[in-house]
């Protein structure tokens, strides 16, 4: 059962019909979701959704696509671990982490994909394309070949390894583009006009796919007994996965399932070499100007982040802030995360835990508050980004004499 009616501009509010379509052609504003939710409220209840898959379809009631038949690797209902000793160390009362390493490709990509390649299929596409920064070029090319669809992936020539040889593992067509994930997003919106055919996950099905990103808000919640977290801190790339949790936490409210208006703050976590939204939240600015990215967290480096205005506004009306960390500081995020709580994280899951940090020693992060901070990729994929400053703590020969010699033991 949908419950979609449509899209709508999210700047003019003028109403589309439910086509592939992602801007608006009165204002060129972009195009969301619109839906019914009187009747989702009517039809959705918390046994319903527990009812359901232990995957992110649980809540298809609250998505845009069908979920008699979704493209699903099983993607969704991740851990959410209660993390007593990173709390500790940033002096903070009651600290959650969502982990979305577990996902089956590694990362929250696997939400909004499932939800675009479902509803590109439903639209009648029969090949899925996208641009990325890696962890959705991974996501495209896996769901793709589930699916039976032919793929083509466009990423920048730069890109880590692991990230292209986990997306070319897939059997689809990888095109590395000598640019930025900037110039590799400005010709995949140029080859959406020349092949109309292709679902481009995040520019013509975009307002589909962005929907999926809601499910990290419904999760939270269900897992926290149906109650809401004080505070979140989320990654900032475009800013759409922000906005979505932000905006999915309210719509739970919206049609029942939680009885009082939530009041989460949300806080944004950007690399310092890539951080136009922090930049204009600091200066108090509603201008996110363009920077060109210098970061080893390529995964967050989008340098004209489409939905930059829109976070910097999820952000300023919950009370929430956003910060930037250096690569040095999120390196040592990874670290924290991984000794603490035994969770190994990509850059972007380095930038969040800094950022959680440096907003705990500023107050802005209260020791009072219930906080969730969303870690969103696997360690694996950025390896290099920490294989200079870790490694063996010893190097021995096989004797317990060389183990003495060289390792120090607490009896």
């Amino acid at each position: 059962m949908s419950f979609v009616e449509g899209l709508r501009c999210r700047e003019c509010a003028r109403a589309y019909p439910e086509e592939a379509l992602h801007v608006c052609e009165y204002c060129f504003g972009p195009l969301e979701v619109s839906y019914d939710y009187d009747a989702i409220a009517a039809t959705v209840t918390r046994e319903r959704i527990a009812a359901g898959p232990d995957t992110m379809w649980r809540y298809a009631d609250l998505l845009p696509a069908p979920a008699e038949a979704p493209v699903d690797l099983g993607a969704g209902f991740t851990p959410l671990v209660r993390a007593d000793r990173l709390g500790a160390e940033l002096g903070l009362g009651e600290l959650w982490l969502k982990n979305d390493t577990l996902n089956p490709t590694g990362s929250f990509k696997d939400r909004v994909v499932s939800v675009a390649l479902t509803k590109a299929r439903q639209l009648g596409f029969k090949v899925a394309a996208c641009a990325s920064t890696g962890n959705l070029a991974n996501s495209v090319a896996a769901h793709a070949a589930r699916a039976g669809m032919e793929s083509y992936v466009f990423i920048p020539r730069d890109l880590e390894q692991a990230k292209i040889v986990t997306t070319a593992i897939y059997g689809g067509n990888l095109v590395a583009v000598e640019g930025t994930y900037d110039d590799v997003n400005r010709l995949c919106a140029e080859l959406a006009s020349e092949h109309p055919s292709w679902a481009f996950v995040n520019v013509n099905v975009r307002a589909y796919y962005a929907e999926g990103s809601k499910t990290l808000a419904f999760e939270v919640a269900e897992q926290l007994g149906w109650q809401v977290p004080d505070h979140v801190v989320v990654p900032i790339a475009s800013g759409s996965q922000l906005t979505k949790i932000h905006k999915g936490f309210r719509e739970l409210h919206r049609v029942g399932l939680l009885p009082e208006e939530p009041h989460v703050r949300v806080s944004g976590a950007q690399a310092e070499g890539c951080s136009p939204v922090a930049a204009a939240f600091a200066a108090g600015s509603d201008h996110v100007r363009p920077v060109k990215p210098a970061t080893i967290a390529k995964s967050l480096a989008i340098g004209n982040p489409a939905d930059g205005w829109y976070a910097l506004d999820a952000v300023r009306s919950s009370g929430g802030a956003i910060a930037s960390v250096t690569d040095e500081e999120l390196v040592e995020g990874i670290r924290l995360l991984g000794r603490t709580e035994g969770i190994f994280a990509e850059t972007a899951g380095g930038v969040t835990i800094a950022t959680l940090a440096k907003l705990a020693a500023a107050g802005v992060v209260r020791s009072d508050e219930r906080v969730v901070a969303y870690v969103t990729g696997l360690g694996l994929k950025t390896i290099d980004a920490v294989a200079p400053h870790v490694g063996p703590t010893a190097t021995i020969a096989p004797t317990l004499e060389a183990f003495a010699a060289a390792v120090d033991v607490d009896d």
